[in-house]
């Protein structure tokens, strides 16, 4: 059983992040985007330091510890939110959708080079036809892909590369962290940095009393998405780097897309197609076929600088 935990926490990430379309939606009808995110991120350091006053979870940090993660966090949460935010507002949200199913190419490639986990041919294969399915599904429901701007497209790749670092950092920090102490720093400069923003847009808007107003009719979006979609999900993922390749655990990532599918038919009543049950099922075997063809897992390769700036913090 132990074996297929990993796949489980991926299955898990998946749930989590495909579902939370159904809540974003309906919340961004009442607030700003980073004004969500900056609520989103306060939930959820909320829920994880009312785990640890609790001793539910134990976690212990040094300064050191932060300075090292700190790149990690800035590559996700920050740098890929703000950019897909970006990249939607000024694109559309199937274009979007196009771009940001590169995702697992992005990381098989990064990966190659950074922590020499290369997929072979067979994975490479199936981590195309997973992202192919994606984009089958979003190129047939909307038949052209419209929205297409150079700035937001540049912003779409930035959330591309920000995204693939994500899991490589991660993964990296997978040999001295573990996923909790990855996934506090994360929620931490998460909730700092896009309650920063958001403040920031209040103040000179002259809003600044009404921001915590929303909490009274989205709470149940807000605690959701803070606490399962952040803390739950982000968790899951850090604990999927740590157990498989980057590339392995980025393909999962396409599997939101099946989720997002069925959660509007169950929840939103809405019809599957076709074309939506032959880019499924590419996008699960693409998922199957890249981790049923895994050469076993190393421990992910680190610099030795690296590795002993790590070593020596966690011992202060």
């Amino acid at each position: 059983m132990k074996r297929y935990l990993p796949y489980l926490a991926g299955l898990g990430v998946a749930m989590a992040w495909g579902l939370s379309f159904l809540f974003t939606k309906g919340a961004l009808d009442y607030l700003e985007p980073f004004h969500l995110l900056g609520l989103r991120f306060a939930a959820a350091l909320g829920a994880m330091s009312a785990l640890r006053l609790a001793n539910i979870i134990k976690i212990k940090m040094t300064a050191g510890d932060y300075l090292h993660l700190l790149p990690l966090a800035v590559f996700q949460p920050i740098l890929y939110f703000s950019a897909e935010t970006m990249g939607v507002l000024l694109t559309s949200a199937s274009y979007s959708a196009m771009m940001i199913a590169a995702i697992p190419i992005v990381v098989a490639t990064l990966g190659s080079f950074l922590l020499r986990e290369r997929p072979n041919q067979m994975q490479f294969l199936f981590i195309i036809a997973s992202v192919a399915g994606v984009i089958f599904i979003i190129m047939m429901d909307n038949q052209s892909i419209s929205g297409i701007n150079p700035l937001g497209t540049l912003a779409l790749i930035g959330a591309v590369v920000s995204a693939a670092f994500y899991n490589i950092y991660s993964r990296k920090a997978s040999v001295h962290y573990s996923p909790l102490q990855t996934t506090w720093v994360m929620m931490v400069v998460g909730a700092v940095a896009f309650n920063l923003i958001a403040l920031l847009q209040h103040l000179l808007a002259g809003k600044i009393s009404l921001y915590l107003q929303p909490l009274t009719v989205l709470w149940p979006s807000i605690i959701y998405l803070g606490v399962a979609s952040s803390v739950g999900a982000f968790f899951l993922y850090n604990y999927l780097l740590s157990k498989v390749t980057a590339s392995q655990a980025s393909v999962f990532a396409n599997l939101i897309t099946v989720v997002a599918i069925a959660g509007g038919v169950i929840f939103r009543g809405e019809t599957v197609t076709w074309y939506h049950l032959m880019g499924t099922a590419a996008i699960l075997a693409g998922v199957w076929g890249t981790n049923r063809f895994a050469q076993k897992v190393k421990t992910p390769t680190t610099d030795s600088e690296t590795s002993n700036r790590i070593r020596s913090s966690s011992r202060s």
